[in-house]
């Protein structure tokens, strides 16, 4: 079972006697030396002079003396499988499946049942993303997953996003699971191109962002005794002891000392990953989007005749591809890069802009969307798919899912939205991961009916890229003259992404050219309207082919 700080389980219910384990080596906390216990091996030195270097980079110290943050840290390189924690961590591949010396310590002691959970429950991971599991056999009660990125010099400032957000998750989840004592692994170690110093920064500076704002929680960062030498000289940048190492950070911190959390903040334009806007370059980024992605359905009569394009443009957020950070992000960003240089020789008269910044929004979506997705899973939403108004209802003609939604069923106004968009998303993410249809009948619809554009438009943000992509017709059936002007509207300037899947319907019958009618389950009053408005057979369906 996947456990989610989102869910009704109970986490502190499970059986204390799976943290067991019949290792006889357990090692409590209390035995490990915190950071501001430890003892310098400086402190004969003399103060270093620091004035043939000129000024120091920063005025402040960002990282200020604090004995309560630094004796809530530990640097130790010894096996974390027999620390006695709450929760330790592992990293992995996005299958969860790699073999390396942290998995492998971690699912021999665990043993089979962590394995079987991986394969059969969980089954993967995202970079960046964390997936959280028992410790059966360990000693810890959770064992909490993430995914470290691959490093490559031109695609660095994406890398050093993904680590942060791997520490940061990870960290975030063991609070939101009201775990005390966690145990981090160097993420990136199992990446033999991540450069140690770089990676090393990112940890610390996101755990002490976190331990700042976290009072209660223990850190044991966890490393090897090769790596432990680099964590030890750059901790005291983050962490000082005294007074000495505070003022001496002031000139070896480097300038990007991260934001709130620790992000990276990139404040080097020439270390910002660009796309060039002009022209030329809109152009062929449109017309390629329009090959790739312009699959959706033609209209079963052509739509009163009109053709609607798809609009894509340049910074089109369906541009990335959310579900896969690791692939999708870095994959853009190559093709950013290559058309840069590419296009190097003309004149670059546009504005220069950071892909990063909207991968990493797109990840805050993703997060959002499972923390929503999660609730939904576990919430009780028989207020919403008791009305009937949503459901599935056969398949079309290709084999595709058919989703019916009936307009004048959804109480708009006198309906908790936040758990109509629960239900959605429960009854349409395992349906969304390949091809669908929706069907929407705005048959004797009034002003009860109809949600605010607000929502309509937070809704479709909610809604991560596999729906749009995988979304092929979106038919709506009886539409008045101001239902074809909003749907317009919406389509244009909201969701331009679906705007050539939507095809507008005078009739039912028009609908069965897509979707036979045995195969099309509408409540009675739709089709006594639609006989009472178009009469009887009043068109001949002929089969698409698309």
């Amino acid at each position: 079972m996947r456990l989610d700080t989102n869910s009704n389980v109970d986490f502190k219910a499970f059986d204390s006697s799976s943290s067991s384990s019949t290792s006889p080596c357990l090692v409590k906390l209390d035995n490990l030396a915190t950071w501001g216990g430890s003892q310098k091996t400086d402190t004969r030195l003399p103060l270093t002079d620091y004035s043939t270097l000129g000024g120091p980079r920063h005025n402040c110290s960002p990282f200020p003396l604090s004995k309560d943050v630094n004796n809530r840290l530990v640097i130790w390189d010894g096996d974390m499988t027999t620390l006695q924690v709450d929760a330790i961590t592992n990293s992995s591949d996005e299958t969860l499946t790699e073999s390396n010396s942290i998995s492998e310590r971690i699912i021999a002691v665990a043993g089979n049942q962590l394995k079987e959970e991986l394969s059969t429950t969980v089954k993967e991971c995202r970079i960046g993303d964390v997936r959280v599991t028992r410790g059966y056999n360990l000693p810890a009660k959770y064992v909490l997953h993430t995914v470290a990125p691959a490093y490559k010099e031109k695609l660095k400032t994406a890398a050093e996003n993904a680590l942060h957000c791997c520490y940061r998750n990870v960290l975030c989840k063991a609070k939101e699971l009201y775990l005390r004592t966690i145990a981090v692994c160097n993420v990136s170690g199992n990446q033999k191109t991540f450069p140690a110093d770089v990676a090393a920064h990112i940890a610390l500076r996101t755990i002490r962002r976190f331990l700042d704002k976290f009072t209660q929680q223990v850190v044991i960062l966890c490393v090897n005794s090769s790596e432990r030498g680099t964590y030890e000289v750059l901790a005291p940048l983050y962490f000082p002891r005294d007074q000495l190492e505070e003022r001496s950070a002031l000139w070896q911190l480097p300038k990007d000392t991260g934001g709130e959390l620790g992000e990276p903040q990139h404040p080097d334009p020439d270390r910002q990953i660009r796309i060039i806007r002009n022209p030329q370059h809109s152009h062929s980024v449109h017309m390629r989007h329009r090959h790739a992605d312009d699959d959706s359905d033609v209209s079963p009569h052509d739509m009163e005749g009109n053709s609607s394009d798809l609009e894509y443009g340049a910074r089109d957020m369906n541009g990335l591809s959310l579900n896969s950070y690791s692939s999708g992000l870095q994959a853009q960003l190559q093709r950013d890069l290559d058309r840069q240089h590419l296009l190097s020789d003309r004149p670059r008269a546009g504005v220069y802009e950071s892909v990063v910044a909207e991968g990493i929004e797109g990840m805050e979506h993703q997060e959002r969307y499972e923390r929503l997705l999660q609730r939904a899973q576990v919430e009780d939403l028989n207020e919403v798919s008791g009305i009937g108004c949503l459901y599935q209802s056969g398949v079309d003609r290709l084999g595709r899912p058919v989703i019916v939604f009936c307009g004048k069923w959804f109480p708009a106004h006198n309906l908790d939205l936040e758990k109509a968009l629960l239900y959605l998303i429960k009854l349409l993410d395992p349906i969304v991961k390949g091809d669908y249809v929706i069907a929407y009948f705005h048959t004797l619809t009034s002003t009860n009916n109809y949600p605010s554009l607000h929502w309509l438009r937070e809704v479709y943000s909610v809604l991560p890229y596999k729906y749009k992509k995988n979304l092929k017709a979106f038919y709506i059936v009886h539409p008045t003259f101001w239902t074809k002007m909003m749907t317009w509207w919406f389509t244009t300037f909201m969701a331009p992404a679906i705007k050539a899947k939507v095809h507008s319907l005078p009739g039912v019958e028009h609908l069965y050219s897509a979707i036979t009618k045995d195969q099309l389950e509408i409540p009675a009053y739709i089709t006594e309207y639609d006989m009472a408005t178009n009469g009887l057979h009043y068109f001949n369906p002929v089969p698409t082919a698309s």
